[in-house]
């Protein structure tokens, strides 16, 4: 028992209806054709592809490549992001393809699959809220086939003051959270040791120790894909490792 994956999940739990919401808008907005671009290159040749999206929250990244014809299983450890998850393939996905498309409760450091599993593990925005991000890294090396690939989109959210809105458009979706919930993000970051990390540098040598090979890192890919101060626009530089396991 670790009682910051409590803290961690209770956090994320009072946030999931607000991303029902974003990912909703999202989903119809350039930034999915963006993102999914961006995948397509670096996916392993072949389809479809089993694929693991691990910290789903309500299942973008999920969604779109069950739309893309993969068969994909979304896991997050807050169960209103699960819910929300469901609720957004169900109103995405045409009936055909949803069940290719399948959702659970899971922690990212602790996965309930068998080794080798799947083609392809997917990530955005998760490592940086973990409290053991090294076990994560080792658990999703453990469930990738042999030459299957890692793509982790993150950025290095543990440096910035989620609470300093400068640079932020009006109509941006941080605005709607409230100081204290700014504030208990905040808190929640100080309690991981990942905040202290010089990153990706410190991802590329756990995943490395994990048993990942063949890295490639892309610092800047945010810049490809939030083009437009709107309610998404990301100012913190987001980063995207792939690595292949050998």
């Amino acid at each position: 028992s670790d009682d910051r994956k409590k803290q961690i999940a209770a956090y994320w739990s009072k946030r999931s209806e607000d991303f029902l919401r974003q990912r909703r808008e999202e989903l119809h907005s350039p930034l999915a054709g963006r993102f999914l671009g961006i995948i397509r290159e670096n996916l392993p040749a072949g389809k479809p592809l089993k694929i693991l999206d691990v910290g789903c929250g309500t299942g973008f990244f999920s969604i779109l490549l069950a739309a893309e014809g993969h068969d994909v299983t979304g896991v997050d450890l807050t169960p209103g992001m699960i819910e929300g998850a469901k609720k957004l393939a169900a109103e995405e996905l045409a009936a055909e393809t949803s069940g290719s498309c399948r959702f659970r409760v899971m922690d990212a450091e602790k996965l309930k699959f068998e080794s080798e599993t799947f083609d392809v593990v997917s990530s955005r925005n998760l490592t940086w809220t973990l409290p053991n991000a090294g076990r994560a890294y080792r658990e999703w090396c453990r469930v990738l086939k042999e030459d299957g690939v890692l793509l982790n989109f993150d950025a290095d959210y543990g440096k910035e003051d989620c609470r300093d809105s400068r640079g932020l458009p009006g109509n941006h979706a941080h605005h709607r959270l409230g100081a204290g919930m700014l504030e208990e993000c905040e808190r929640m970051k100080r309690q991981l040791a990942i905040t202290s990390c010089s990153r990706p540098g410190w991802d590329l040598e756990a995943l490395e120790a994990a048993g990942m090979k063949s890295f490639q890192i892309a610092l800047e890919i945010g810049k490809e894909i939030y083009l437009e101060k709107d309610q998404f626009y990301n100012p913190t530089p987001l980063f995207l490792i792939k690595a292949r396991k050998k």
